[in-house]
């Protein structure tokens, strides 16, 4: 790719980017949110057409006016965003848009051997065909994804994010795939802001920052604190923020006490005080999501009850866990969390409504007006309330999540996956403020597929291994190492 330039309203989202991808590399793609990596791999894969600039494909002039010409080309994408359409099932995601058939028809056996032989392939041959993509988890979804993309026999595969919902042992599975793929000669283009998955899998890096080129072609062993210059122009340090501490006498915000959800977990018992910011540390699918869901009544319990503030919480109503404090930013907050069509202080007031209606009306001056004080204390950028909240980077979009329940006076926080898709300065910029609204007197509960993210933020860790709560006990104490033997010894029991 040659001089790459792309417009949008109001923004020059990539100014003559350069890219060069060689038979059977992972090339990295790394730059911050919003330094035009996802816009660069939509020209790449026909969803954008570029202003100006060219493609090469194999010595040759590509053009890509759409992404089945792409398809067609050879260059498959995987997106961040999960893409499957749920109501179809596995077979029929895997095969969209090039669907096996024979006079008309569709040749249901062989394509649901080619599926499950592709299922196999990356790990996974527990997921049936059969099954309608709604009923999967997120990571399973993403595998359905991977599937597509290795149905076509693609020579270059562009993976965004692809590890963002996998487990360790899943991500394994992933790098070995792709080191397979690559030593058939095709090109993986691989985006992560996980660094260190970038040494681990990757041959050659490109660094973008603010829609420009600033590195090309520098080798995975690039030392981490210069990849970070490069895609911030500073040096941000990866330590998390100072615990404070909990006084003993803390009020407790949060007591859950037996809470069940049948076929999920059991028997999940904890307590979060006052300024205690509380981890749940596991694998993907034991149950973590599970249990933030059913706290704030997104599923109803089977078992157990829910505490906030002494205030006893209606199982399987939001209505009053909100009303009673507690809010939660889910997992998939593009899907679950924010109105990605309407303006940044709609998405910011959406929980707190009652407090701006006036005569049975909206005053969407005072709506705009608090917006305005909670993007200054989320440092959200730019501080536009009138932005659609789509045009916004993975980063500040989370922290839109944060202003929300800032705005509605939560006291307890849930935190599903907060720094999924977010590049390692607004990372930083979301780990302080998740301590400094533990300082300020909220109780904090966070679920995080990274172990290290959990054990440097949370105070007090809870090990979650098959819906059971396997160990309780302060963060400083324990290390990533102990925490997935624990994993391991809770799933062999």
């Amino acid at each position: 790719m040659h001089g790459i330039v792309k417009h949008f309203p109001g923004a020059k989202a990539l100014d003559g980017v350069d890219l060069e991808v060689v038979a059977g590399e992972v090339h990295c793609l790394l730059g911050q949110n919003g330094a035009g990596k996802s816009t660069l791999i939509k020209v790449l894969s026909g969803a954008h057409q570029p202003d100006s600039g060219s493609i090469e494909f194999e010595g040759r002039a590509l053009s890509v006016p759409n992404p089945v010409a792409a398809l067609r080309a050879g260059v498959a994408t995987m997106y961040q965003e999960l893409d499957v359409v749920d109501g179809l099932s596995v077979a029929e995601n895997v095969f969209l848009g090039h669907e096996i058939t024979r006079g008309g028809f569709t040749r249901r056996r062989e394509l649901l051997g080619r599926t499950a032989e592709l299922l196999a392939r990356l790990g996974h041959p527990g997921i049936s065909p059969t099954t309608e993509v709604g009923r999967l988890s997120a990571a399973e979804q993403q595998i359905v994804s991977m599937a597509r993309a290795l149905s076509h026999r693609a020579r270059v595969i562009i993976m965004d994010e692809p590890s963002a919902v996998l487990d360790s042992e899943e991500v394994a599975n992933l790098f070995r795939v792709v080191r397979e793929l690559t030593g058939q000669g095709v090109a993986v283009v691989y985006i992560s802001h996980r660094l260190e998955e970038i040494r681990q899998v990757g041959d050659r890096i490109t660094v973008l920052k603010d829609g420009r080129t600033v590195a090309a072609g520098l080798p995975a062993s690039t030392p981490t604190r210069d990849l970070i210059r490069l895609m911030t122009g500073r040096t941000v340090e990866h330590a998390f923020p100072r615990r404070a501490g909990v006084p003993a006498d803390a009020e407790v915000l949060l007591r859950v006490d037996g809470l069940g959800l049948a076929g999920r977990f059991e028997g999940v018992s904890f307590s979060v005080r006052a300024g205690e910011v509380v981890g749940l540390a596991g694998l993907v699918g034991s149950g973590r999501s599970e249990i933030l869901e059913t706290i704030v009544g997104a599923r109803r319990a089977t078992a157990g009850t829910v505490e906030v503030a002494g205030r006893r919480l209606r199982p399987g109503s939001v209505s009053a866990a909100v009303a009673a404090g507690a809010g939660l930013a889910p997992e998939e907050r593009k899907r679950q969390g924010l109105l990605l069509d309407e303006p940044l202080y709609r998405n910011i007031t959406l929980s707190s409504f009652a407090r701006f209606a006036r005569a049975g009306f909206l005053d969407e001056r005072a709506e705009r007006g608090a917006a305005r004080q909670q993007l200054l204390a989320t440092d959200l950028r730019p501080a536009d309330p009138d932005r659609t909240a789509r045009t916004f980077s993975g980063g500040n979009q989370q922290k839109a999540m944060l202003a929300r329940w800032l705005e509605h006076g939560c006291r307890v926080l849930l935190l599903d996956e907060p720094t999924r898709g977010v590049d390692v300065g607004a990372r930083a910029e979301i780990y302080g403020l998740v301590r400094r609204l533990a300082e300020r007197g909220a109780a904090v509960v966070i679920v995080s597929s990274e172990i290290d993210e959990v054990l440097g933020l949370a105070d007090t860790v809870l090990v979650i291994s098959e819906g059971r709560v396997v160990h309780t006990g302060p963060a400083e104490l324990i290390d990533e190492h102990a925490v997935l033997d624990l994993v391991m010894e809770g799933s062999a029991a």
